[in-house]
């Protein structure tokens, strides 16, 4: 008697949809977005998306990290906006600092508040919720106390090149995106850094008893996290031409919605970076889409809120079937 093989093709037909399933519902939504508006395909239009995520992508690329231990960071938009206005000051007036040291006082400034997030958290052990949503209200003060709630404007031409240039063709911050990528993909992928922020995330118990410091590891992915949204405040603020008191509202939702977009799990230990790039390249279509469309930037909020919901339904999902 022929045996039929439709649970195995079942099964089959479920590990491609599971692993490969973010990758085929981009290119639906292309195909889709190609179909409908003429205009979506345009290189003008292409190199305007890869502009406008850029920012995101380097948030999002952070946020893998301390998801991946089973971490959130809440503060990275008021980081961004700290970071940003500390980078301004340097720049501007009579006498304007060398653009290298201000990316650099800016990267710092984040990654100093990265610091304090992850001692709470890894030290003392205050949940990573609680420490960087104060955070995110002790940042958003420090920048209005710093900037005296007014835009930091008058930029050198230098630094503005690093939101506003362009290198072969390719927008500057587009290459400094593919570069903090990179070289995440790198530490996560091929170096024993990476594989310990996977074991801590996964279960710590055991990661211990490997001999690996798991709050070494979650101190370090806060740090990260911290400097690369001093590095988006440098980039955002070359780009907008001023460093905005006001910068960054609601970016931290835009990263974990890329992240977990991308198929990393909020019980950390499950996820891959280049999932996340597909994640952050979904988050700016749909929103370049819906702007071509004509759709209400308010109608926009409520689609991007219920695909984040969606995505943490999907995750659930997948882990109790794991």
């Amino acid at each position: 008697m022929r045996m039929s093989q439709s649970p195995t093709q079942t099964v089959s037909l479920g590990s491609i949809l599971t692993r490969y399933g973010i990758v085929l519902s981009f290119i639906i939504l292309l195909v889709t977005l190609a179909i409908i508006s003429p205009n979506f395909l345009s290189p003008n239009n292409l190199f305007n998306v890869l502009r406008q995520v850029s920012i995101n992508g380097v948030l999002a690329v952070g946020m893998t990290f301390v998801i991946l231990t089973a971490g959130i960071d809440l503060s990275i938009g008021a980081i961004l906006a700290l970071s940003g206005a500390v980078a301004a000051s340097l720049v501007t007036g009579s006498a304007p600092m060398n653009p290298v040291l201000a990316v650099l006082a800016g990267t710092a400034t984040g990654m100093a508040c990265g610091a304090l997030n992850g001692v709470l958290i890894a030290r003392f052990a205050v949940p990573a919720f609680v420490v960087t949503l104060g955070m995110l209200s002790v940042a958003r003060g420090a920048t209005l106390l710093y900037s005296g709630g007014r835009p930091v404007a008058n930029l050198s031409g230098e630094f503005r090149w690093l939101g506003q240039g362009v290198v072969a063709g390719i927008p500057v911050p587009v290459i400094l995106f593919a570069i903090v990528f990179a070289i995440a993909a790198f530490v996560l992928r091929y170096t024993v850094y990476g594989r310990r922020i996977y074991a801590v995330g996964g279960n710590p118990k055991s990661a211990r008893t490997s001999g690996i410091n798991p709050a070494r590891i979650v101190f370090s992915v806060y740090v990260i996290m911290g400097a690369l949204a001093g590095l988006a405040g440098v980039m955002l603020t070359a780009r907008t031409t001023a460093a905005l008191p006001q910068a960054g509202l609601g970016y931290e939702l835009d990263a974990i919605a890329a992240v977990v977009i991308g198929g990393t799990s909020l019980t950390g230990g499950v996820g891959r970076i280049g999932y996340t790039l597909i994640g952050v390249l979904m988050i700016g279509v749909i929103s370049n889409g819906l702007d071509l469309l004509g759709v209400s930037s308010y109608y926009q909020q409520i689609i991007k809120g219920s695909i984040i919901v969606l995505s943490v339904m999907i995750d659930r999902s997948r882990s109790r079937h794991s």
